[in-house]
């Protein structure tokens, strides 16, 4: 059954201070798993490009984030003189809690018994789950736009307006890849996305040797969309347009030090954490895996696969050039959000089980990605055609 089953018997003393008890370890887990992901990034970086990486702080360089956070809490804090005080200092709070609520109801196991109290490896599992997650990464909009019209300077305000518009594109394509998933599941509680995974794949009464992730139940469309949008909500590259510093100076935390420039960095890697997390408990199964000496194992699945999605991360931070603005709303409205819209129809169609309302959707997508591609074709070349007669004009002037 989805939910905990802490609250059955109603709420009482021990329950609060389970759940408290709980709240402070995932606060500490994910901060402890931010410093841990500034040295990963740096290391794994430094061993891409042939270099050594952080090695003096500590052994292997371990301590290397630890000391850049006691460093930036030390410095001045700055308030530029235009500056709305109160927005200011709220913005980055409002950018760092909504990434550590996410990591809230993403579950890492199955259950556990505490004091004769049984209760799932999950701070929460609220039945509109998925919805608040969603909710979340709104509020996180709220945090960059507010933080670059706060400090009263133009490119701060130029890097909130390019960096909120990015995020809003791309919320989209996300929000309709997650549907796929939703429909498949039939639930908002990410408890019951994750456990609806177990098991190996059935395919028209044929099993098939693979795991039943939401990856492959939803024919990987999905799940490499959710992967692009996320990567360009977080502003990770080859999406990180809004810290183009030969353009706007830094983005919209540029008027920040100290205490503010540390949450927005704070919460830029706990995003990359907890957005990791989120990815592993929608398409792969969250903590579910095989066994080990007959011993359910579910943490361990969960911290492996959460690592092989931090280092692919990284990888593409080491290997791919950023994209032109323009390339990332071409590839966020044009592209990702027909293909996530187009891929929901037909994942609901085949819920249904109608090879009719299977074969109709297949149709239409179809006529919808001819009509697509020519209206795409026409674009491209009117831009051509103005570009050409603009050309023309500078000419002769």
């Amino acid at each position: 059954m989805p939910g905990d089953p802490l609250f059955n018997n109603g709420l009482n003393l021990a329950v609060a201070l389970i759940v408290i008890i709980k709240a402070i370890i995932v606060f500490v887990v994910v901060l402890v798993s931010v410093l841990f992901m500034v040295m990963f990034e740096r290391k794994v970086i430094g061993h891409m490009q042939n270099r050594i990486g952080p090695n003096r702080a500590g052994p292997f360089g371990s301590l290397q984030s630890l000391a850049d956070g006691t460093k930036l809490f030390f410095k001045e804090a700055l308030l530029p003189a235009k500056a709305d005080k109160r927005i200011y200092r709220l913005a980055p709070i409002l950018a760092v809690v909504p990434a550590f609520l996410v990591f809230s109801i993403v579950p890492i196991g199955g259950t556990i018994t505490i004091a004769h109290h049984v209760t799932r490896l999950q701070l929460v599992d609220p039945p509109w789950g998925i919805l608040f997650m969603l909710m979340l990464s709104s509020i996180a909009v709220y945090g960059v736009m507010l933080a670059g019209w706060s400090s009263g300077s133009k490119y701060p305000l130029l890097g909130a307006v390019r960096a909120s518009a990015q995020m809003i594109s791309y919320e989209a394509a996300m929000g309709l890849s997650i549907a796929a998933v939703v429909v498949l599941s039939g639930s908002l509680h990410t408890s019951a996305i994750a456990s609806g995974q177990h098991g190996l794949l059935h395919f028209r009464n044929h099993t098939v040797p693979l795991p039943a992730w939401n990856l492959f139940r939803t024919w990987v469309v999905p799940f490499i969309i959710f992967m692009i949008a996320v990567t360009a909500e977080m502003h990770r590259p080859p999406f990180d347009l809004v810290e183009a510093e030969e353009e706007i100076a830094g983005g919209f935390n540029a008027e920040y030090s100290s205490l503010g420039f540390a949450l927005f960095y704070l919460a830029e890697f706990m995003n990359v954490v907890t957005m990791s997390g989120v990815t592993v408990t929608l398409f792969l199964g969250g903590p579910d895996g095989p066994r080990i000496l007959g011993h359910s194992v579910g943490p361990f699945w969960f911290v492996l696969k959460l690592f092989a999605f931090l280092y692919t991360y990284v990888w593409l931070r080491a290997t791919l050039p950023r994209f032109r603005y323009d390339q990332l709303m071409d590839l966020g409205w044009k592209r990702l959000i027909p293909a996530s819209l187009g891929m929901l129809l037909f994942v609901a169609a085949v819920r249904t089980g109608s090879r009719g309302w299977v074969i109709g959707v297949m149709v239409g997508l179809v006529v919808g990605a001819i009509a697509l591609m020519r209206a795409l074709s026409v674009g491209a070349r009117t831009t051509e055609v103005e570009a050409a007669s603009i050309a023309r004009a500078g000419r002769r002037a």
